[in-house]
C-alpha cells in the first residue's frame, strides 16, 4: 500500500518518454545527477561549519571559565593574606 511496484514505474517510465523523447531522458537524468551531487556537496560543507564554530563556542567557553577561575583564586589570596 503507497509503494511503487513494477508495472507502476514502467508505466511512468513510458509516459516520461512520450512526454520528453528518448533522447532528452538521459541528459535529464544527467542534470539531476548533478544536481543531487551539489546538494549534497552543499550539505556536508554546511555540517562542517557548523562543527568548527561548534567547537570555537566550546574553545571559548573554556578560556572564559579558565579567565573566572584565575581571577577567583586571585581574590582568595588577596583576602586570605
Amino acid at each position: 500500500m503507497g509503494g511503487l511496484g513494477g508495472p507502476e514505474v514502467l508505466i511512468i517510465a513510458g509516459v516520461l518518454i512520450l512526454l520528453f523523447g528518448a533522447k532528452k531522458l538521459p541528459e535529464m537524468a544527467r542534470s539531476l545527477g548533478k544536481a543531487k551531487g551539489e546538494f549534497k556537496k552543499g550539505i556536508d560543507e554546511e555540517e562542517v561549519e557548523r562543527a568548527k564554530s561548534a567547537e570555537q563556542a566550546s574553545i571559548t567557553q573554556a578560556k572564559a571559565r579558565a579567565s573566572d577561575t584565575a581571577r577567583e583564586s586571585d581574590t582568595a589570596e588577596r583576602a586570605n593574606p
